[in-house]
Parts: structure tokens; sequence; C-alpha cells
């Protein structure tokens, strides 16, 4: 049985710990605001524009071509995989590295190539030997990321689908923010934008039914699509990011909070164990000093 000393000295540790846990919470806490804020102002402005170019993309003649547009091959994939810089935010990074699992085991026979953007996971799949082609670390370890963060991801992807013509498919894996205590692994496929208007009906809700627009082009449409793909990816690289970082902070302010309520527990625990032990010591005391008046 630990002594009384120890039993002291494992409460101060664990009541550090749930100092540094609550100072975790609040701070995820503060940042989670400002990320959901952010999420909530981007989201529908990267919806439209994907509902608005799907339709375009559907209604252009079929003679008609883009890089971005047009579908090639379907050997080679790019796996934009988003994880956080940082642990301790519960399952958020796991869930993300088996849902880039499942996505390798589901193409066994395609050549996926591995874009990392966070630590975690760039590390993981390092470890194991995968196909990694880049590596973007420190966009969503301080908690906000920029455009021109994104754009640089979203060039770096193009680039390599356009130019290079390195791949023939690129998806993108981050977590959906829902709420602080919710987060969906998301799974889309960014390049070749998909010209079917059933694309941007997925994006429809029954408040916001899907409706068909008739436009009028006052450029050739291949100026339009020259102009507003590119800025298509941008965005949806950008939301994504915002959507990662905002359930990040979700995940460490409810994973902070329920190591605090353990510290809390451990101690209440620890504290009664100590009081037995003491009590114990004590009995035995009393039963010493009358064992050695009796024997006098």
């Amino acid at each position: 049985m630990p002594n009384l000393l120890d039993i002291r000295r494992r409460i101060k540790s664990v009541k550090n710990t749930q100092q540094i846990t609550k100072a975790m919470k609040m701070v995820s806490a503060a940042k989670l605001k400002r990320a959901q804020d952010r999420v909530v102002t981007a989201r529908p402005f990267a919806n439209k524009m994907m509902e608005v170019l799907a339709g375009l993309a559907d209604r252009t003649d079929e003679n008609f071509h883009h890089p971005l547009l047009d579908a090639r091959g379907d050997e080679r994939y790019l796996l934009i995989l988003i994880t956080a810089d940082k642990g301790l935010c519960g399952a958020f990074n796991t869930n993300l590295i088996k849902a880039a699992q499942a996505f390798i085991r589901d193409n066994p026979n395609k050549q996926i190539e591995i874009l990392a953007v966070g630590r975690k996971g760039r590390d993981f799949f390092r470890r194991r030997g995968a196909n990694l082609v880049g590596e973007y670390i420190g966009l969503t370890g301080k908690g906000r990321v920029e455009f021109h963060e994104a754009l640089e991801v979203a060039r770096d992807v193009i680039k390599r689908f356009t130019e290079d013509k390195e791949i023939d498919k690129a998806f993108v894996i981050y977590n959906e923010f829902k709420s602080v205590l919710q987060q969906r692994v998301a799974t889309e496929q960014l390049l070749p934008v998909s010209r079917e208007a059933s694309a941007a009906a997925e994006l429809a809700t029954a408040d916001q039914p899907l409706t068909m627009v008739d436009y009028i082009y006052e450029q050739p449409p291949a100026e339009i699509f020259a102009r507003l793909l590119p800025r298509l990816i941008e965005t949806q690289i950008f939301r994504a990011l915002l959507e990662s970082i905002a359930s990040e902070q979700g995940a460490r302010m409810t994973a902070m909070d329920s190591a605090s309520k353990n510290a809390r527990e451990l101690i209440d625990s620890l504290t009664l164990n100590m009081n037995r032990v003491r009590q114990a010591a004590i009995t035995n005391e009393i039963i010493e000093v009358v064992s050695g008046a009796a024997a006098q």
C-alpha cells in the first residue's frame, strides 16, 4: 500500500494536470468561436459557387473542353489529407487517418499519392513508407488559416493536374464541422470538376432547393471557366481547411473537458484513499498506545 507522501504527490500531480487541461479547454473555446464564425461565413459562398459552376458546366456544349473539366484516365490519384499539427484532440486525427487508409484499401489497383496538410497525417504515412509527394505543415496549428495559404495548396494541386499531368483525379479528406460535439469525415473529389448538375443538387436542402437558372454569357465560356474554375478549387480547399480547423478546436475542447472531469474523479478517489490510509495509521497508533498502557 502506498504511503501518505506518495498519495499526496500523486494528488498534486493530477491537480497540476487538471489546471493544464482546463486552460487548454478555455483556449480551444476561444479559438472555436472565431473558427466557427469563419466557417459559417465561407460555407454559403463555397456551396453557391459549386452550384453555379456545376450548372454552367452541365449546359456547355459537349465539344467544349477545359483542363479542369475534362476527364482523363482512372489510374493515378492524388489524396489531399488534412489533419492537425497537434494532438490532444480525441479521435480527430485517428478518424482522418482511418478514412485515408480505407480510401487506399478501396482502390487497390490505383497509384495513390498523398499530399499531407498537417503534421499528424504526414508523420503517420511517412513512418509506413507511403508515397508522400508533398507536405504543408503549420497551416492548421495556429488555429487560423489565411486564403493565400490555401491558395498555395490549390495551385500546387492544379499544377500537378494540368501542367505536369501527374494525376488523373484529386480527392480531399477532411473533417466537416457539424457542432462542438460532432464532426463528420468527408471525402470529396476535387478534380476533374464534375460536369453533372447532380453535384450541385447534393448541396441543395429542403429549405433551399436547387433552381436551374438560365445565364447570359457576357464573355466566351472558355474565358469564364478559365478564371472561375481555378478559383473554385481554391475556394473548396480554403473551405476544407476552415472546416478542419473548427472541427479540431471543437474536438480538442471536448477532449480537454473530458480530461478535466476524469482528473477531478481521480482526485476524489485518491483523496478518499489518502483518508483511509491516514485513518488506518491513526488507528494503529492508538492501538499501540493502548497496548503499551495495558502492558504496564
